[in-house]
């Protein structure tokens, strides 16, 4: 029916939208403070940049994009990840010719085709981060500090930092090598989708949420035992600068990210309060991507971190979220010359920083009281025909429905009281 959402969209009420106007302040807050930056791009891009920066391997690419042609018959999709585009503005507008690092950050809607569950949709949100111009692996300890620091701010406990090595592609082309090896002898018990994956990516063997898969990939070789002694001593750096920031991690060789842009540092930030779709935030170092979609050799390292599994896991912890300022004052009028002194008055209170009301409904007085009352308005100015007379107005705490008379000129000085 044209009336219900698409599957796989959801609506965001007003009564719930607050929850989210307080993430992405807390967000743009501990952007600001790490020296990021906010991008804005644009909802579709090229599909060729997904293509190439994401991978004709992944998931993402083979089976998740909305692509469609415009009127013009170029291919368009619908963006899937943040990073891409973030990438392709950075060479576009030539940011890497400007004093490095670049650092972004960037809210966004995303989108991809797949099967709707809890925390993951088809229309979903994102915050994200991205450092571009430096191979140090103080930028990816800082990238993981700024997400921990995001997420135990907001009060999240539970929450445990993986990380890994994917390698380069040198020593990651070895690591297949030995992989395709391994799982030659179970390749009939592969998922259909990891046979295709046997050839053009193995390695997102390790990722399958198949259970057979996962049986078969428990005693696969590891990629940190395949790294270059570059990629070795990026991995022991990294480690080395998590311990300095006391920030606790685990290695998990089976991080592997589910897009091709990779390279050495993956991380995820996983809890278990939110049943299967554990990770809440995802990210690592991706050194080849600028130069892929037609930049110079820029290094790049950034996260996403999923907007509605963040609430969902806030909800899981029992994290209160302060709710949206109500009505500071209602403005109850009886008569035609009240309603229009009423009308008057909230637009003068609101030009003051006032958050002021007034029925639009014409309803009685009784019938406003309520309606001061449903909006949780914290106090009811009254005015009627003898007010107006004798320059006052009735002032009413809802809260103990204490009420008294004030002077119309004295009104705004009363109220921030």
């Amino acid at each position: 029916m044209i009336t219900n959402a698409p599957k796989g969209t959801k609506d965001i009420l007003p009564e719930q939208v607050y929850r989210w106007h307080y993430v992405e302040n807390r967000f743009a807050d501990i952007c600001a403070k790490y020296g990021f930056k906010e991008i804005r791009t644009p909802m579709f891009e090229h599909t060729e940049v997904f293509a190439r920066g994401i991978g004709d391997t992944t998931d993402v690419v083979q089976k998740e994009m909305y692509t469609f042609n415009d009127h013009a018959g170029r291919s368009i999709t619908l963006k899937p990840e943040g990073t891409s585009g973030a990438v392709r503005a950075f060479i576009e507008h030539k940011q890497y010719a400007e004093v490095q690092p670049t650092k972004y950050y960037y809210v966004t809607d995303c989108f991809r085709y797949e099967k709707p569950q809890s925390g993951r949709l088809r229309h979903f949100h994102q915050f994200g981060i991205e450092v571009f111009g430096t191979p140090n692996m103080l930028a990816d300890a800082e990238v993981i500090s700024l997400g921990y620091d995001f997420l135990t701010g907001l009060g999240i406990t539970e929450i445990e930092l993986r990380i890994n090595s994917v390698g380069c592609p040198e020593c990651r082309s070895k690591y297949r090598e030995a992989l395709r090896e391994f799982l030659r002898p179970h390749y009939d018990e592969l998922c259909n989708t990891c046979k295709d994956r046997y050839e053009r990516n193995p390695m997102r063997i390790l990722d399958c949420k198949s259970e057979v898969c996962q049986q078969i990939a428990k005693g696969a070789p590891r990629m940190l035992d395949y790294l270059c002694d570059d990629c070795h001593q990026a991995f022991e750096e990294l480690k080395q600068n998590l311990t300095s920031l006391g920030i606790e991690y685990t290695i998990d060789p089976n991080i592997v990210r589910g897009l091709d842009y990779y390279t050495k540092t993956a991380f995820e930030f996983v809890t278990t309060k939110i049943g299967a779709q554990g990770t809440v935030c995802g990210g690592g170092r991706y050194d080849h991507l600028v130069e892929e979609l037609g930049g110079p050799p820029i290094p790049g390292v950034g996260f996403g971190l999923g907007i509605e599994r963040l609430l969902l896991l806030m909800e899981a912890n029992q994290i209160e979220i302060p709710e949206a300022d109500k009505p500071e004052v209602f403005v109850a009028v009886v008569g035609e010359a009240a309603k229009a002194f009423g009308l008057k008055l909230c637009r003068q209170l609101r030009q003051k920083g006032v958050i002021a009301e007034m029925d639009t409904l014409a309803r009685n007085i009784k019938g406003q009281f309520k309606y001061a009352d449903r909006l949780g308005a914290r106090y009811t100015l009254v005015i009627g025909e003898d007010e107006l007379a004798k320059g006052v107005v009735s002032l009413k705490d809802m809260s103990c429905s204490e009420q008294r008379e004030i002077a119309i000129d004295k009104i705004y000085e009363e109220i921030k009281k």
